[in-house]
């Protein structure tokens, strides 16, 4: 998306924004800004770590439970041929 504004239209921006806000003011926007970007990274690491976190669970769970009906199903075969 910033890739097609190129550097002419970054600087148009960058001129219309000091016209409008003044230079006193621009930096407390950048660093509001910078803040933003920040604490919305960080939100969307989380949001995956938690994902990555969930599945990893969610697998161990399933292979606890196949293991479980695996050694069932064993003990019941044994004795079922126990039986015959």
């Amino acid at each position: 998306m910033l890739s097609s504004i190129g550097i002419p239209g970054l600087i148009l921006i960058l001129v219309i924004a000091l016209i409008i806000f003044g230079p006193s003011k621009l930096p407390e926007i950048g660093r509001a800004f910078g803040n933003t970007l920040k604490e919305f990274k960080k939100a969307t690491d989380d949001l995956i770590s938690n994902d990555k976190e969930e599945k990893t669970n969610f697998e161990e769970k399933n292979n606890r439970i196949a293991l479980e009906n695996r050694k069932d199903w064993k003990l019941n075969n044994y004795f079922y041929h126990l039986i015959e």
